[in-house]
């Protein structure tokens, strides 16, 4: 039941350091784990910690798990800058594991969410936004799943209409809306909309404008 305190933080990082990488590891894996059985509400409220855990511990499908999930919550909290890094961690040691359609799924996800806190953070029209959809967009070419495919477009979408690039925007807008009608989703087809009515009003074509506008309201 012993606490112990360190004086110094270098004497901390020295007598960490002097442990063998397989201890550190060993230390590292119980920590996780003694966190998740126990202390459900740490797991919960600071799924970071465990993440740091699970990447220290090489525990690399875990800490992918818990840096996507810390990235989520600190979204919640509107700590955009906290989630961006968080997502980062993740997507970093996403790239170590083997290619499966659950990676690609897993890093659609978390490239969506960075986006999301990207546009909050730097401006839907800053080139890391473009760059993000982008990659996601590219992935999403491998899945068939339009609810992971609709936010990739609807940020690619806010990107090229922030840029008055309407063209572009408009062809998304289609895409989103033909999605839409696919899935038959209601909110879909409400954004989907909203996105066609905002680029078409900016393109001049204030008539095709209204009609979706008025369908969306519906």
């Amino acid at each position: 039941q012993a606490t112990y305190t360190f004086k110094h933080a270098l004497i901390q990082d020295a007598a960490y350091e002097s442990l063998l990488k397989s201890t550190r590891q060993h230390y590292h894996q119980r920590i996780a784990q003694v966190l998740e059985s126990q202390f459900p509400e740490t797991t919960e409220g600071q799924p970071e910690l465990l993440a740091h855990h699970a990447t220290e511990a090489g525990l690399t499908e875990k800490a992918v798990h818990y840096w996507y999930h810390a990235g989520q919550k600190a979204i919640e909290r509107s700590a955009h800058v906290e989630a961006i890094a968080h997502l980062r961690q993740g997507l970093e040691l996403l790239q170590t594991l083997p290619k499966t359609l659950e990676r690609t799924q897993r890093e659609v996800d978390m490239l969506i969410t960075l986006g999301a806190s990207l546009s909050a953070t730097k401006g839907y029209a800053a080139s890391e936004v473009g760059e993000t959809y982008t990659s996601a967009r590219q992935l999403c070419e491998h899945l068939e799943d339009p609810y992971q495919s609709f936010p990739v477009l609807r940020g690619l979408w806010s990107y090229y209409n922030v840029h008055a690039e309407y063209q572009m925007a408009h062809t998304l807008g289609e895409q989103l809306l033909a999605l839409a009608q696919q899935a038959n989703d209601p909110v879909m087809l409400v954004n989907a909309r909203y996105a066609l009515g905002r680029t078409l009003f900016w393109m001049g074509a204030v008539a095709s404008a209204h009609t979706h506008f008025a369908q969306g309201m519906a």
